[in-house]
C-alpha cells in the first residue's frame, strides 16, 4: 500500500535538519514509489550541508543520493522488483543522451539536489521505472549495502570506462584509500588491470587495500613528486613494469595536492583522468601534454545502463563492498554528518530508515 506521505529527515537550512513528513507526489505514467532500504552518505551531502553548496531545489529538501530499495507501487511491472536509483537520472531523449552520454545530460536529474524536495534520506521515494537498475541474485550482499553502488561505485567504474582499461593495464589512483578512490582501486584490480599503484595519505587505509586491488602503495606524505616518482620507477624496475609510459592515472581526491601530483606522473602516451572534485585551480604546462601524447579526460557520474556491469562486478566478488561500508539507522544521521564532517568515519555509512 503506498502511503499518503513520506517520513523524512530535511536539511532546512545549511547546517539544520529537521524529522518531518512531506506529501507522496502524484504519481505519472512510468512512475514507481520505492521503499527506501539504504541510502549512503556522500561528501556531496556534506557539502550542501556545511558549505551551502547550491542545489537546485533550495532548502528545505531531502539529501540523499545513493539509494536501494524495494518497488511498492505504480509501474505494475515492477512492483515487488528490488533496485537501484542511479544518482544521475537523464532524460533520455535529448542529443548527449542518444549519444551515449546521458551521464552528462544537461535536463539530468539527482534525487536529493534537483528532484524537488525529495531525495533518499526518507522512508520512500518516487522516481520513473525506466532507468532503475533492477537488482536480481544479491549472493547475500545486504541490499542496504548495494546503495552505494549508485554513486561511490558507478563514478570508478565510468571513469574506468573512459580510461577504456583493459587486461594487463597500469593504474595509479590517487586518493586510492579514500569513499570512491577505494572503489576506484577495486574497480580497475576487477576489470583486468595488471598493475595497480595506490597513493594515499591515510596509512591505515592505505596497507588495507593491498587486500583490495592495490598491488603496491605509497604515501606521498613528505615527499615531492619526484620522489614519489622514484619510488614508483623502484617497483616497476623490481617487478619488470615500464615505468614511464601507458599508465592510466586516477585524481580521486580533488585537492590541489593530489591533481598536482597526478600531472607531474602524467607521462609518454598517459592518460589522466579527472574523477574527484575540487574548487583550487592548478596550472600546467600544455606543451608538455602535446610532447607526452598524452590525455586529460574529465568524467562525471554514470549513465543508468551501464549499471547492471556494476552490480554484476559486485555480485562476482571483484568489487567488494562489506568491508568498506556499515549500516547505522537514519535517526542518527546529525551524528553521521558530523562524524564525516570531521574525518572521523573509517567506512562509508548507509543510513537505514527507522521512522
Amino acid at each position: 500500500m503506498i502511503p499518503s506521505t513520506i517520513k523524512t529527515w530535511q536539511m532546512t537550512e545549511p547546517g539544520k535538519l529537521q524529522k518531518t513528513e512531506i506529501p507522496m507526489p502524484e504519481l505519472k505514467a512510468g512512475d514507481v514509489v520505492i521503499e527506501i532500504k539504504g541510502c549512503g552518505v556522500c561528501h556531496t551531502d556534506l557539502s550542501y550541508f556545511y558549505m551551502g553548496v547550491p542545489t537546485i531545489q533550495k532548502p528545505p529538501l531531502s539529501l540523499g543520493h545513493e539509494i536501494s530499495g524495494v518497488v511498492i507501487g505504480g509501474e505494475a511491472s515492477m512492483v515487488g522488483k528490488e533496485v537501484i536509483i542511479p544518482a544521475v537520472i537523464p532524460c533520455g531523449e535529448c542529443e548527449l543522451c542518444q549519444a551515449g552520454r546521458g551521464n552528462r545530460c544537461l535536463a539530468q536529474q539527482m534525487p536529493g539536489y534537483s528532484m524537488g524536495i525529495y531525495g533518499g534520506f526518507s522512508s520512500h521515494i518516487v522516481v520513473q521505472a525506466k532507468f532503475l537498475c533492477t537488482v536480481g541474485d544479491r549472493k547475500g550482499i545486504p541490499l542496504e549495502h548495494l546503495s552505494v553502488i549508485a554513486d561511490a561505485v558507478t563514478t570508478p567504474y565510468q571513469a574506468a570506462l573512459r580510461a577504456e582499461i583493459k587486461a594487463g593495464d597500469r593504474v595509479i589512483v590517487i586518493g586510492a584509500a579514500g569513499g570512491v578512490g577505494s572503489f576506484m582501486t577495486q574497480t580497475a584490480k576487477g576489470m583486468g588491470a595488471g598493475t595497480v599503484i595506490g597513493i594515499d595519505i591515510n596509512e591505515e587505509k592505505l596497507k588495507f587495500m593491498k587486500g583490495y586491488g592495490a598491488d603496491f602503495t605509497i604515501n606521498p606524505k613528505g615527499k615531492n613528486a619526484k620522489e614519489v616518482r622514484e619510488l614508483i620507477k623502484g617497483y616497476c624496475k623490481e617487478k619488470g613494469v615500464p615505468a614511464n609510459t601507458n599508465w592510466k592515472i586516477f585524481e580521486v581526491t580533488g585537492t590541489k595536492p593530489g591533481q598536482e601530483l597526478a600531472l607531474a606522473l602524467l607521462s609518454f602516451t598517459g592518460k589522466l583522468i579527472v574523477v574527484g572534485y575540487g574548487t583550487d585551480e592548478t596550472t600546467y604546462m600544455l606543451s608538455r601534454l602535446m610532447a607526452f601524447d598524452a590525455e586529460i579526460i574529465g568524467t562525471w557520474g554514470c549513465p543508468p545502463d551501464k549499471y547492471p556491469g556494476v552490480l554484476q562486478l559486485c555480485v562476482d566478488g571483484k568489487i567488494q563492498l562489506g568491508p568498506f561500508v556499515e549500516t547505522r539507522p537514519m535517526s542518527q544521521i546529525a551524528e553521521v554528518f558530523e562524524q564525516a564532517h570531521h574525518g572521523e568515519l573509517k567506512r562509508r555509512v548507509i543510513l537505514t530508515p527507522d521512522f
